[in-house]
């Protein structure tokens, strides 16, 4: 028997009004975490999750976090791996545990040769801290500038950029789509790859025509930058479903450089926005019919991320 057409899922999701408030009952949440429903898309084999995180209350959070989840372990985000068909992993450092990278870097080991990390830095940190987190699996460090939390700031950019060049890692931007625009010229000449998280944050209903896209467009296009495919429920204006008006964002990505387009999860939506935590089987689905054929499908999925991360 074949599953569910995308009809009949997204037929599901809009007939439980729970869904578009974001008010589950506890357990009903923690089940749609890890689903509920099964993509239709049927994922290639070495497709890459380049976004997700764990977070573990043995784990102590840093004194200025701003946002501190329940625990998502790796046992929780292994029942998603399976559900998707994800065999590769890039797990983030959140902003919950600032510089200690700790949980990151213990979740990292476990998933071994399958996986990479993002860690958070600031300009104290010793090169030789840097070539241990190298040797651990770490492919870059992140700016977390769209939650104020002090860790790092716009200053450390330029100057950490210039530390990591020789390990060969890119620097992951979580930054907001008006500060991406305001700071248009730092990212211009970093002696790095810029990976703008989330499409670039760009609020809706500004999409394509909001700066910001200019800046992350022109910087694909010279072979400087990625964008992820993710959190979309964070900028969207009209929702699930469709999140019609990020798809129109998404897909002018897509246009312009499908080759330095990433997928990832952002598993577990620790800032689900205001239409409460996604389906993550049709948050898959709706990237590959955004990529629209094969090939595309192909690179978002598996290529782009195994040649930035170094699978």
């Amino acid at each position: 028997m074949s599953g569910p057409t995308r009809r009949e899922i997204v037929a599901l999701i809009v007939g439980g009004a729970a869904l578009s408030t974001g008010t589950l009952p506890a357990s009903a949440e923690e089940a749609r975490t890890a689903g509920p429903t099964t993509p239709t898309f049927k994922a290639p084999p070495l497709t890459c999750d380049t976004h997700f995180h764990i977070y573990d209350s043995k784990y102590r959070p840093d004194p200025k976090a701003s946002l501190i989840p329940p625990d998502a372990l790796l046992e929780d985000y292994a029942k998603l791996r399976a559900r998707l068909g994800i065999e590769r992993s890039v797990i983030v450092q959140p902003s919950t545990y600032g510089t200690d990278n700790s949980c990151m870097l213990d979740a990292l080991s476990r998933l071994g040769g399958a996986a990479r990390g993002i860690a958070v830095v600031d300009t104290s940190v010793t090169q030789e801290e840097l070539k241990r987190l190298d040797a651990a699996g770490v492919r870059g460090i992140r700016f977390n500038l769209g939650r104020n939390t002090g860790a790092t700031t716009v200053e450390m950019i330029e100057p950490l950029s210039k530390r990591i060049a020789d390990l060969g890692w890119h620097i992951q931007m979580h930054m907001l789509g008006a500060d991406i625009a305001a700071h248009a010229a730092l990212f211009q000449n970093l002696p790095v790859i810029t990976v703008f998280d989330h499409l670039g944050r760009i609020p809706q209903p500004g999409g394509k025509d909001h700066p910001a896209f200019k800046v992350i467009a022109d910087l694909l296009q010279r072979g400087r930058a990625y964008t992820k495919l993710s959190s979309i429920y964070q900028d969207t204006a009209v929702g699930p479903p469709g999140y019609a008006d990020m798809a129109v964002l998404a897909r002018a990505y897509l246009a312009v450089a499908p080759e330095r387009v990433l997928w990832a999860s952002d598993w577990p939506h620790p800032s689900p926005g205001k239409h409460g935590k996604p389906d993550d089987g049709l948050l898959m689905d709706l990237s590959a019919e955004w990529a629209g054929d094969d090939a595309t499908r192909r690179k978002i999925f598996v290529e782009n991320a195994a040649g930035l991360y170094r699978f």
